[in-house]
């Protein structure tokens, strides 16, 4: 099944991803002579979160030996080629997931509302529900000003069909989601690709720069209306009222702004995509498509900071595609049951393997 009638090499994406950021700066305000280095100290600072559920093998997981000089765990394996770019970080237990007197059970909740938030989650299975604000939605708030998009939140499981689904008496909004805009706003995970697509390029077939312009003339004629109509009643307002249209009139100016951004880089060369018409059939080409679109979000500077859950807590999935066919969540409760640990960390080295380049 073809998603795309054309497809994104993400290995070209990432070598390129300085040049393309490059560009526009020598157009407009880096000088021919600048160096390599000048131009590449001006490429924007992001923050990627990737997620993989229902812990780790840590045998399998953290190299053997400390230092510079360290061999490649066998989950870590397929990062090989880039292991002098990473640092494997170890002693980072997150106290704030474990349960309070009387808790319990809830494991999973907690892991995953507290892993961002660094905030223990109020145990409830109600609309109460209470956690802190996350790192990538306090890295989004400064870093949206620049951009069209504060921040993406995507996931291969659509949290909409787990609705009512609780984990030991915590709320299945703590499992579906990494992001929390307030502490008790959490923010919803994006698994189709297709509205993924339509969130950085509209309602656009395609990202040619010329569709992609018409729609972005059209939002601001919108918002030029919409300005219009409201501003004159400033002067007919009470004080309260009056400040809640001042607000909204901000909000709208905001929207201005980004308008402004994406119209500056309309023009900005993109590689030939078609708007995706579904869910691929496999978990990996899910996974390598949504890989592909936030690789084009960062190339494009549509945004800076993403929030991926490659997969969800409590996750049944199998992996047939790899020889398991145990589901997922019941292997992470192995008892230390040697044939469990194995297949565990088959999964754990196939979840590495599609995160890296070279997949």
């Amino acid at each position: 099944m073809m998603i795309f009638k054309k497809t994104i090499p993400r290995r070209t994406f990432l070598r390129g991803m300085g040049v393309t950021f490059a560009l526009p700066l020598l157009d407009g305000m880096v000088p021919a002579f600048a160096s390599a280095l000048e131009t590449a100290a001006k490429s924007p600072t992001r923050l990627s979160v990737v997620y993989v559920p229902n812990g780790m093998v840590m045998d399998k997981w953290i190299p053997a030996t400390d230092g510079a000089g360290f061999e490649m765990s066998p989950i870590l394996e397929p990062l090989t080629p880039f292991r002098d770019q990473i640092v494997v970080l170890s002693g980072l237990t997150d106290k704030n997931a474990f349960p309070y007197p009387g808790e319990g059970g809830g494991d999973h909740a907690r892991g995953t509302g507290s892993f961002l938030t660094g905030v223990h989650p109020k145990k409830t299975e109600g609309s109460d529900i209470q956690a802190g604000i996350s790192a990538d939605q306090i890295a989004a708030k400064e870093f949206g000003k620049e951009t069209q998009l504060s921040s993406l939140e995507l996931a291969t499981e659509n949290s909409a069909e787990l609705v009512g689904e609780t984990d030991a008496g915590y709320s299945g909004a703590y499992i579906n989601t990494l992001s929390w805009r307030s502490p008790t706003t959490a923010l919803p995970m994006e698994s189709q690709p297709r509205a993924v697509f339509e969130r950085l390029f509209g309602d656009s077939d395609s990202t040619n720069p010329a569709e992609r312009l018409a729609r972005i003339q059209e939002d601001r004629s919108i918002l030029d209306s919409v300005t219009q109509d409201v501003a004159p009643l400033l002067k007919s307002l009470g004080p309260s009222d009056r400040i809640k249209l001042t607000e909204y009139l901000d909000a709208i100016r905001d929207i201005e702004r980004r308008i402004q951004k994406a119209e500056a880089q309309s023009s900005q060369e993109l590689p030939a995509m078609d708007r995706p018409v579904g869910i691929p059939p496999t978990f990996e080409e899910h996974v390598k498509l949504m890989f592909d679109l936030q690789v084009l979000a960062f190339q494009t500077d549509l945004t800076r900071v993403i929030t991926f859950m490659l997969a969800r807590e409590k996750s049944t999935r199998t992996y047939r595609e790899i020889g398991i066919a145990d589901p997922h969540h019941p292997l992470s409760h192995h008892k230390n049951d040697p044939a469990m640990l194995a297949k565990l960390a088959v999964i754990q080295n196939f979840h590495i393997k599609l995160f890296s380049p070279m997949n």
